[in-house]
């Protein structure tokens, strides 16, 4: 009777989770494997440690520090345009890195926006290469996660504990206190470690912003091994000390985000009779303003700079472009034949291995996925006439436990509510799937199908690894032209990748809400 209730066949989600596994573990057990014992770490990679331990510590930091104000005044705050304004705060994560440090420096660089300011005052410039450069960086592009993060605490407050709190003439001091304050204890250390996890596995923005002796990290440590050296021990001694790095990270994020919350309310309108004042809105416009300008105006400046160089892309950069649509079709392709029988699988029941097969994307790092295949594959063939299928796998891998949060909550929602009418009808496994599972899951589906194919376009990381002077996917032929100083054509492709990442974003959105909807 127990097998009979699963409206869903999960045979297929256990081979689905055992593959993935197989794969991610295989691959970690390469590196530990290669690297027993037969390398000692020198001062070079101590030193990648102690820097990518503290850039990843004062980023998650200043990312939190700034984003409790700005969720903040979101949460308290109703104006024109706050539903796209939050909307907005997800753009940076669907932003290509090589984009977003491109946009950084026609802001902040040496010729950027900002220092020519300050050289019309008289002011001396600022630096963005080294450590404040991939600080800079990873606080554009957490920001708007922690914000997200700390937005959702405060929408966890039943809107009945801010109306006791004003019936008891609580001032923004005493909400502060009492509400707000006992909130962030709880929400605010698990986002920290989650953002801090985020900052240990940066690739591109160590690459293009630091790479120098003293802005090393461990990601970067691990392509310089293999680019320059070939040195596979050293790497894979490296790519251990990230595992450790990232599992650790991981394990404290779990940790500090469970917690008792507020309870339950009844869903009114959450009304802030204690922020009335014309100080504390005059704040929290400030917050949100400079927030949606230190957001915005980088992508701004990617386009500004890029459309003169748009028409004039060498025949290179639409290869590169033509190459990274067919990895991130095929990334797209293995993400949904690995998630989809997951999904139906994890619908249905428990299954608590699955998920967490399905949650190992996040747990390592891409580079240090890609040493240990790296190490797989080298004894029996070429690495790079595999480049662009092992890229594909490790994307789908990535983006794997995005799409399962995306999937899983759903499925199960609809196994809920239509299961047991799928009984009645005697309808069977296969057929309850096609027509009713997975129709209904389109929507989500879609967005789904959307971030993991824009994750793979921007994607920099194994592809470095593995990749030969001829084939190049377009995050790496940005790469390229801004090492050879051609700015012009770089910010060109930059805006060309841009506009793929987020079209491809939105065509499969709106693929899957049509759907949904006819």
């Amino acid at each position: 009777m127990a097998d009979r209730a699963q409206p869903v066949r999960p045979g297929a989600g256990i081979a689905a989770g055992l593959l993935v596994g197989a794969v991610v573990l295989g691959a970690l057990a390469a590196v530990f494997w290669r690297a027993g014992g037969a390398v000692s770490p020198g001062p070079a990679d101590w030193a990648a440690v102690r820097f990518t331990v503290v850039q990843a510590l004062v980023s998650a930091g200043l990312s939190l520090a700034l984003a409790i104000p700005v969720a903040r005044a979101l949460a308290r705050r109703s104006f024109p345009g706050r539903s796209l304004l939050v909307t907005l705060l997800g753009a940076p994560f669907l932003l290509p890195a090589i984009v977003a440090v491109l946009g950084l420096l026609a802001v902040f660089g040496r010729s950027g926006w900002l220092n020519a300011g300050l050289g019309l005052v008289g002011l001396p410039p600022i630096q963005i290469y080294g450590f404040h450069g991939v600080v800079l960086a990873h606080v554009f592009f957490n920001l708007p996660l922690a914000t997200r993060l700390v937005l959702q605490g405060w929408a966890e407050i039943p809107a009945e504990r801010f109306r006791l709190a004003a019936q008891l003439d609580f001032g923004p001091g005493e909400t502060w206190r009492m509400l707000e304050l006992p909130m962030l204890r709880r929400i605010a250390p698990g986002a920290f470690a989650v953002i801090f996890g985020i900052c240990l596995t940066s690739f591109a923005v160590a690459l293009t912003l630091g790479g120098g002796p003293r802005a090393t990290t461990v990601e970067l440590a691990i392509y310089q091994a293999f680019q320059f050296d070939f040195d596979l021990g050293r790497a894979a001694f490296l790519a251990v000390l990230q595992i450790a790095l990232t599992l650790g990270a991981a394990l404290i994020a779990l940790r500090l985000s469970a917690g008792e919350g507020f309870g339950a309310g009844l869903d009114r309108a959450r009304a802030r009779w204690d922020a009335d004042g014309w100080a504390l809105r005059a704040t929290d416009a400030a917050a949100i303003a400079l927030a949606a300008l230190f957001l915005v105006v980088p992508m701004a400046a990617v386009a500004a700079k890029g459309l003169p160089g748009l028409l004039a892309l060498p025949g290179s950069v639409w290869r590169a472009a033509l190459t990274s649509l067919g990895v991130a079709a095929l990334s797209l392709g293995v993400l949904l034949v690995l998630a989809l029988p997951m999904v139906a699988a994890l619908s249905g029941g428990r299954r608590r291995w699955i998920d967490l097969a399905g949650l190992l994307g996040l747990a390592v790092s891409p580079l240090a996925l890609g040493t240990g295949l790296f190490i797989l594959v080298y004894p029996v063939a070429n690495p790079a006439a595999l480049a662009l299928p092992v890229t594909a796998l490790v994307n789908a891998i990535m983006a794997l436990p995005f799409a399962l949060r995306i999937l899983v909550p759903a499925a199960r929602g609809i196994v809920a509510d239509y299961g047991r009418l799928g009984a009645q009808l005697d309808m069977g496994r296969g057929p309850f799937f096609w027509r009713i599972l997975l129709p209904r899951l389109a929507p989500q589906l879609g967005f789904a199908a959307g971030l993991g194919a824009a994750l793979s376009l921007g994607d920099l990381g194994v592809i470095a690894l593995f990749a030969n002077h001829e084939e190049a996917t377009l995050p790496l032929q940005i790469y390229r032209l801004m090492g050879a100083y051609r700015m012009e054509a770089a910010s060109g492709a930059a805006l060309l990748l841009m506009a793929l990442a987020f079209g491809t974003f939105w065509l499969c959105d709106q693929k899957g809400r049509s759907h949904a909807a006819s």
